[in-house]
């Protein structure tokens, strides 16, 4: 059944050019717009997917937001993951409820996210407080605040040691993963995945050094481009705009000690 939006809630607007705008539900709130004022109160209490009129007669369409639609406009500290680069990770890193991950690099906390609407246990080193104070909001505001129970964050540096043992799984977003890497095979349970996302081709080679020196066996690095396509009628073709490269993924698993 269709839940109505309530104060507090999230709610992504769209126009008829398809921008979208993120905003928080607040009684009396307005949202101001090149073509007028749209009032909070129009919309609570209306359904998921109901149309509001600004005060200029302007249309907007009303959506509960996407994980994707939401990380591509919520608060951020850091530059977060990209939600076409999170879908691989999850495949990747082979996530499943209750796993018990150890992510460095939290950022604004978009892989985080993913990880535990997926059901996992997330342990995180940040080394900037701001980051990891951003991070946990954004996963409060998204998934509630119970989603916080599996959420653990320590202002470490992960490049010196890793505390907690017996990880499945390990994702690194960090300039030199590679450093992490002889804690890694300390840390995790054999057989586990370890992941790292890196912006250059140097980076991961690096990595893969690293993971092949430290045990790990079965290493892979891609990269995933997004194309759109316009579909209009028999006006058929590819975007002119896409998504190409923002970072390499590179995985490998641990051997048994």
């Amino acid at each position: 059944m269709s839940k109505t939006y309530q104060a507090g809630d999230q709610v992504l607007l769209v126009d008829s050019k398809k921008r979208h705008y993120l905003l928080t539900l607040e009684k009396g709130g307005e949202f101001h717009t090149h073509s007028g004022v749209v009032l909070h109160d129009k919309l609570i209490g209306a359904f998921d997917g109901s149309s509001v009129s600004s005060t200029s007669n302007s249309i907007y369409m009303s959506f509960r937001p996407s994980m994707s639609e939401y990380i591509k406009k919520m608060p951020r500290g850091a530059q977060v993951i990209y939600p076409k680069d999170i879908g691989a990770i999850l495949m990747i890193a082979d996530i499943y409820p209750k796993a018990k991950v150890f992510e460095t690099g939290v950022g604004s906390g978009a892989l985080s996210m993913a990880l535990l609407r997926s059901g996992a246990n997330v342990f995180g080193y940040e080394i900037r407080e701001d980051f990891a104070n951003r991070a946990r909001e954004n996963v409060k505001v998204m998934l509630g605040e119970k989603a916080l129970e599996n959420y653990h964050i320590e202002i470490r540096d992960s490049y010196e040691g890793i505390e907690e043992k017996d990880f499945d799984r390990a994702i690194l977003d960090l300039p030199e993963p590679w450093l992490v890497v002889p804690h890694l095979k300390e840390v995790l349970s054999s057989g586990a995945i370890a992941v790292a996302y890196t912006p250059s081709i140097k980076q991961a080679i690096k990595f893969r050094e690293a993971i092949a020196k430290n045990g790990f066996s079965l290493g892979e690095t891609i990269e995933v481009l997004h194309r759109g396509w316009h579909i209009d009628g028999e006006a058929v073709r590819p975007d002119h705009r896409m998504v190409a490269h923002t970072a390499f993924i590179s995985a490998g698993r641990l051997l048994y000690k």
